[in-house]
């Protein structure tokens, strides 16, 4: 089952999400099961020529048959919100000496505000989940431990594909689940160091 799939049933977060924690970049599950999260690149595959593609295509199959645990891929879609990438340019304008510079600020404004209103700007992040279940111990270092060994493997391996991955920190985790879940929230008030705790709280 997904980590991150909403339930129809009608039921509270803490229900929904079932984690008990997060530390040290590591979630922490009911029954013992632990998830580290990698934010991975992508790799723009319908630009590459025919034989890269088919290089890609070995080398991705050589990745799953060499994976020593199950994996779980995500792809997230999100709407982009540029409001203060727009208010950051506009904080600007009046900084701009030149006439002809805060002119062509000021349209670039003016086009991105009006292809918002039509269209949504959406972004993709792709995500792999690397499982643990340790029934016989609840020594966490030993568990950080073999997750940040299988975590290392799946990164090597992806790296042959040209793809990137870095393991989330503990604010990124409880943010990806903050924004999936309350996602209006997110927007208006964005997850911070100084509100880690409070949501730390909420999930156990």
């Amino acid at each position: 089952m997904s980590i991150l799939r909403k339930s129809n049933n009608k039921a509270s977060s803490r229900q929904q999400i079932a984690i008990k924690g997060v530390r040290d970049s590591v979630l922490i599950l009911p029954d013992n099961h632990y998830r580290m999260i990698l934010r991975i690149s992508s790799v723009n595959f319908e630009l590459k020529s025919e034989d890269e593609q088919d290089a890609i295509i070995e080398t991705y199959q050589n990745f799953l048959n060499s994976l020593a645990c199950p994996l779980q891929i995500i792809i997230r879609v999100r709407e982009m919100n540029v409001d203060k990438y727009l208010e950051e340019i506009t904080g600007g304008i009046d900084g701009e000496s030149l006439e002809v510079y805060r002119q062509q600020m000021k349209s670039y404004v003016e086009f991105v505000q009006s292809l918002i209103t039509t269209n949504k700007i959406l972004t993709r992040q792709f995500y792999i989940v690397v499982p643990y279940t340790a029934p016989d111990t609840n020594n966490f270092s030993i568990i950080k431990e073999q997750l940040n060994i299988n975590a290392d493997l799946v990164a090597k391996g992806l790296s042959r594909l040209g793809v990137r991955a870095a393991i989330l920190t503990s604010l990124e985790l409880l943010d990806l689940f903050y924004t999936f879940y309350n996602p209006d929230s997110a927007r208006r008030q964005p997850i911070t160091d100084q509100t880690i705790h409070l949501l730390k709280q909420s999930l156990l």
